[in-house]
Protein backbone atom coordinates (compact mmCIF):
# COMPACT_ATOMS: atom_id res chain seq x y z
CA UNK A 1 0.00 0.00 0.00
CA UNK A 2 1.31 3.43 -0.91
CA UNK A 3 1.61 6.07 2.08
CA UNK A 4 0.71 9.48 1.00
CA UNK A 5 1.99 12.46 2.78
CA UNK A 6 -0.61 14.70 4.62
CA UNK A 7 -0.62 18.42 6.03
CA UNK A 8 -2.68 20.23 8.54
CA UNK A 9 -4.52 22.56 5.57
CA UNK A 10 -6.89 21.29 3.03
CA UNK A 11 -7.41 22.67 -0.34
CA UNK A 12 -10.80 21.55 -0.14
CA UNK A 13 -13.58 22.99 2.88
CA UNK A 14 -17.42 21.87 3.98
CA UNK A 15 -18.97 25.01 5.26
CA UNK A 16 -22.31 24.27 7.34
CA UNK A 17 -24.59 27.50 7.85
CA UNK A 18 -27.54 27.03 10.11
CA UNK A 19 -28.15 23.67 9.43
CA UNK A 20 -30.78 21.90 10.86
CA UNK A 21 -31.83 18.31 10.41
CA UNK A 22 -35.52 16.82 11.40
CA UNK A 23 -37.84 13.55 10.94
CA UNK A 24 -41.39 13.60 10.93
CA UNK A 25 -43.03 11.16 13.75
CA UNK A 26 -46.53 10.14 14.45
CA UNK A 27 -47.17 12.89 16.81
CA UNK A 28 -44.35 15.46 15.88
CA UNK A 29 -41.19 15.91 14.37
CA UNK A 30 -38.02 15.23 16.05
CA UNK A 31 -34.99 17.44 15.77
CA UNK A 32 -31.62 15.00 14.81
CA UNK A 33 -29.60 17.43 14.61
CA UNK A 34 -29.91 21.36 16.24
CA UNK A 35 -28.75 24.36 14.41
CA UNK A 36 -24.91 23.70 13.18
CA UNK A 37 -22.91 26.37 11.19
CA UNK A 38 -19.61 25.21 10.96
CA UNK A 39 -16.40 25.62 8.78
CA UNK A 40 -14.20 22.89 8.50
CA UNK A 41 -11.09 23.54 6.13
CA UNK A 42 -8.43 21.28 8.53
CA UNK A 43 -6.84 18.57 6.90
CA UNK A 44 -8.34 15.78 8.91
CA UNK A 45 -11.33 15.88 11.37
CA UNK A 46 -12.57 13.62 13.71
CA UNK A 47 -16.12 13.22 14.61
CA UNK A 48 -16.71 11.94 18.17
CA UNK A 49 -19.83 10.89 20.29
CA UNK A 50 -22.09 8.53 21.91
CA UNK A 51 -24.33 6.31 19.87
CA UNK A 52 -27.81 8.02 18.67
CA UNK A 53 -26.10 11.39 18.97
CA UNK A 54 -26.23 12.49 15.73
CA UNK A 55 -22.80 12.23 14.86
CA UNK A 56 -23.52 9.95 11.44
CA UNK A 57 -26.46 12.36 10.34
CA UNK A 58 -23.74 15.32 10.53
CA UNK A 59 -21.61 13.18 8.79
CA UNK A 60 -24.17 12.63 5.64
CA UNK A 61 -24.54 15.57 5.55
CA UNK A 62 -21.07 16.21 3.55
CA UNK A 63 -22.02 14.37 0.69
CA UNK A 64 -25.54 14.51 0.57
CA UNK A 65 -27.32 11.30 1.65
CA UNK A 66 -29.07 13.32 4.26
CA UNK A 67 -30.55 16.68 3.29
CA UNK A 68 -30.93 19.37 5.91
CA UNK A 69 -34.41 20.29 6.54
CA UNK A 70 -32.98 23.87 7.19
CA UNK A 71 -29.85 26.05 6.63
CA UNK A 72 -27.67 25.04 3.53
CA UNK A 73 -24.19 22.37 3.10
CA UNK A 74 -21.87 23.83 1.15
CA UNK A 75 -18.30 22.15 -0.06
CA UNK A 76 -15.88 24.67 -1.55
CA UNK A 77 -13.07 23.26 -3.91
CA UNK A 78 -9.92 24.71 -5.32
CA UNK A 79 -10.13 24.30 -8.71
CA UNK A 80 -6.76 25.56 -11.16
CA UNK A 81 -6.28 28.13 -8.55
CA UNK A 82 -9.95 29.34 -8.40
CA UNK A 83 -12.71 28.27 -6.45
CA UNK A 84 -15.87 26.24 -6.68
CA UNK A 85 -18.50 26.13 -4.27
CA UNK A 86 -21.37 23.41 -4.48
CA UNK A 87 -24.36 23.02 -2.44
CA UNK A 88 -25.30 19.49 -1.41
CA UNK A 89 -29.07 20.59 -2.35
CA UNK A 90 -28.57 22.03 -5.55
CA UNK A 91 -25.63 20.29 -7.11
CA UNK A 92 -26.46 16.93 -5.90
CA UNK A 93 -24.46 15.16 -8.25
CA UNK A 94 -20.94 17.05 -8.64
CA UNK A 95 -21.23 16.69 -4.90
CA UNK A 96 -21.16 13.08 -4.87
CA UNK A 97 -18.48 12.99 -7.54
CA UNK A 98 -16.01 15.56 -5.16
CA UNK A 99 -17.41 14.17 -1.63
CA UNK A 100 -16.70 9.95 -1.48
CA UNK A 101 -18.31 8.19 1.30
CA UNK A 102 -17.25 4.85 3.13
CA UNK A 103 -19.45 2.95 5.24
CA UNK A 104 -19.27 0.96 8.72
CA UNK A 105 -19.93 -2.28 7.13
CA UNK A 106 -18.07 -2.65 3.83
CA UNK A 107 -20.94 -4.88 2.62
CA UNK A 108 -23.23 -2.13 1.98
CA UNK A 109 -20.79 -1.14 -0.68
CA UNK A 110 -19.73 -3.67 -2.44
CA UNK A 111 -22.41 -4.88 -4.86
CA UNK A 112 -20.27 -6.74 -7.62
CA UNK A 113 -18.91 -10.19 -8.12
CA UNK A 114 -15.31 -9.51 -7.76
CA UNK A 115 -12.93 -7.03 -6.38
CA UNK A 116 -11.72 -6.11 -9.88
CA UNK A 117 -15.73 -5.43 -10.94
CA UNK A 118 -16.24 -3.47 -8.34
CA UNK A 119 -14.08 -0.48 -8.43
CA UNK A 120 -14.44 -0.92 -11.90
CA UNK A 121 -18.33 0.30 -11.49
CA UNK A 122 -16.72 3.45 -9.67
CA UNK A 123 -15.18 4.31 -12.63
CA UNK A 124 -18.16 3.76 -15.41
CA UNK A 125 -18.62 7.84 -15.40
CA UNK A 126 -15.10 8.80 -15.39
CA UNK A 127 -13.89 6.07 -17.74
CA UNK A 128 -16.39 5.80 -20.73
CA UNK A 129 -13.87 3.18 -22.66
CA UNK A 130 -13.79 -0.18 -21.04
CA UNK A 131 -10.12 -1.44 -21.33
CA UNK A 132 -9.52 2.04 -19.86
CA UNK A 133 -11.67 1.47 -16.97
CA UNK A 134 -10.38 -2.02 -16.24
CA UNK A 135 -6.55 -0.37 -16.58
CA UNK A 136 -7.62 2.26 -14.04
CA UNK A 137 -9.17 -0.14 -11.78
CA UNK A 138 -6.11 -2.49 -11.42
CA UNK A 139 -4.22 0.57 -11.13
CA UNK A 140 -6.43 1.11 -7.75
CA UNK A 141 -6.21 -2.09 -6.67
CA UNK A 142 -2.38 -2.09 -6.80
CA UNK A 143 -1.97 1.21 -4.76
CA UNK A 144 -4.02 -0.47 -2.17
CA UNK A 145 -2.25 -3.59 -2.18
CA UNK A 146 -4.95 -5.31 -3.64
CA UNK A 147 -3.96 -7.01 -7.26
CA UNK A 148 -3.37 -9.88 -6.35
CA UNK A 149 -7.00 -10.32 -4.85
CA UNK A 150 -8.69 -8.86 -8.23
CA UNK A 151 -10.33 -11.94 -9.46
CA UNK A 152 -11.71 -12.87 -5.97
CA UNK A 153 -15.34 -12.52 -5.04
CA UNK A 154 -15.60 -9.92 -2.76
CA UNK A 155 -17.89 -12.71 -0.20
CA UNK A 156 -14.36 -14.40 0.22
CA UNK A 157 -12.45 -11.46 1.39
CA UNK A 158 -11.93 -10.91 5.33
CA UNK A 159 -13.51 -7.69 7.04
CA UNK A 160 -9.89 -6.06 6.42
CA UNK A 161 -9.70 -6.97 2.63
CA UNK A 162 -13.18 -5.91 2.55
CA UNK A 163 -13.33 -2.54 3.76
CA UNK A 164 -9.70 -1.66 2.14
CA UNK A 165 -11.83 -2.28 -0.96
CA UNK A 166 -14.64 -0.07 -0.11
CA UNK A 167 -12.20 2.42 0.21
CA UNK A 168 -10.05 1.52 -3.01
CA UNK A 169 -13.20 2.00 -4.90
CA UNK A 170 -14.05 5.61 -3.29
CA UNK A 171 -10.79 6.58 -4.20
CA UNK A 172 -10.06 5.45 -7.72
CA UNK A 173 -12.59 8.19 -8.38
CA UNK A 174 -10.47 10.88 -6.94
CA UNK A 175 -12.89 12.41 -4.86
CA UNK A 176 -11.83 15.88 -3.01
CA UNK A 177 -13.04 14.87 0.26
CA UNK A 178 -13.66 11.46 1.85
CA UNK A 179 -16.03 10.85 4.69
CA UNK A 180 -15.97 7.60 6.72
CA UNK A 181 -18.65 6.72 8.81
CA UNK A 182 -17.16 4.63 11.65
CA UNK A 183 -15.16 2.66 9.39
CA UNK A 184 -13.33 0.57 11.98
CA UNK A 185 -16.14 -0.53 14.24
CA UNK A 186 -16.42 -4.05 12.63
CA UNK A 187 -12.54 -4.72 11.95
CA UNK A 188 -10.24 -6.66 14.75
CA UNK A 189 -7.67 -4.39 16.22
CA UNK A 190 -4.50 -5.05 13.41
CA UNK A 191 -7.08 -4.13 10.45
CA UNK A 192 -8.58 -1.31 12.48
CA UNK A 193 -5.07 0.23 12.68
CA UNK A 194 -4.21 -0.77 8.90
CA UNK A 195 -7.11 1.30 8.16
CA UNK A 196 -6.93 4.24 10.57
CA UNK A 197 -3.34 4.45 8.84
CA UNK A 198 -4.88 4.90 5.33
CA UNK A 199 -7.06 7.46 6.17
CA UNK A 200 -5.12 9.41 8.38
CA UNK A 201 -2.10 9.45 5.30
CA UNK A 202 -4.60 10.04 2.27
CA UNK A 203 -3.92 13.75 0.50
CA UNK A 204 -7.74 14.32 0.30
CA UNK A 205 -9.47 16.10 3.00
CA UNK A 206 -10.84 13.21 6.05
CA UNK A 207 -14.13 13.61 7.65
CA UNK A 208 -14.48 10.50 10.52
CA UNK A 209 -17.13 9.02 12.05
CA UNK A 210 -14.99 7.08 15.00
CA UNK A 211 -15.62 5.27 18.24
CA UNK A 212 -12.01 5.09 18.18
CA UNK A 213 -10.39 7.72 20.68
CA UNK A 214 -7.01 6.83 19.28
CA UNK A 215 -7.45 7.68 15.66
CA UNK A 216 -10.00 10.51 16.72
CA UNK A 217 -6.77 11.72 18.40
CA UNK A 218 -4.46 11.87 15.15
CA UNK A 219 -7.12 14.63 13.41
CA UNK A 220 -5.91 17.88 13.04
CA UNK A 221 -9.54 19.02 14.76
CA UNK A 222 -12.57 16.80 16.39
CA UNK A 223 -16.18 17.31 17.02
CA UNK A 224 -17.86 16.45 20.33
CA UNK A 225 -21.64 15.49 19.40
CA UNK A 226 -24.36 14.91 21.88
CA UNK A 227 -28.05 15.25 21.73
CA UNK A 228 -27.96 16.47 18.21
CA UNK A 229 -25.67 19.36 18.91
CA UNK A 230 -22.00 20.03 18.62
CA UNK A 231 -20.94 20.34 22.45
CA UNK A 232 -17.30 20.76 21.76
CA UNK A 233 -14.91 22.04 18.98
CA UNK A 234 -11.24 21.81 19.08
CA UNK A 235 -8.06 20.36 19.62
CA UNK A 236 -8.28 16.70 19.68
CA UNK A 237 -6.69 16.01 23.08
CA UNK A 238 -9.33 18.65 24.54
CA UNK A 239 -12.20 17.10 22.48
CA UNK A 240 -11.55 13.65 23.92
CA UNK A 241 -10.99 14.71 27.28
CA UNK A 242 -14.25 16.43 27.03
CA UNK A 243 -15.84 13.35 25.94
CA UNK A 244 -14.24 11.41 28.55
CA UNK A 245 -15.85 13.69 31.22
CA UNK A 246 -19.35 13.83 29.60
CA UNK A 247 -19.52 10.05 30.24
CA UNK A 248 -18.19 9.52 33.51
CA UNK A 249 -20.73 11.43 34.55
Amino acid sequence: MTALGTGSIASSSIELRNVVVSAPTANDDVTILHPTSLSLGEHRVSVIGGNGSGKSTLARLVNGLVAPSAGTVGIELAEGGARRSLDTRRDGAAVRRNVGFVFTDPSAQLIMPTAIEDVSLSLRRSHRDRAARQAAASAALERFGLQHLADHSVHTLSGGQKQLLAVASVLATDPAILVADEPTTLLDLRNARMIGDLLMSLPQQVVVVTHDLDLAARADRTLVVDDGRIVFDGHPAAAIAHYRDTVSQ
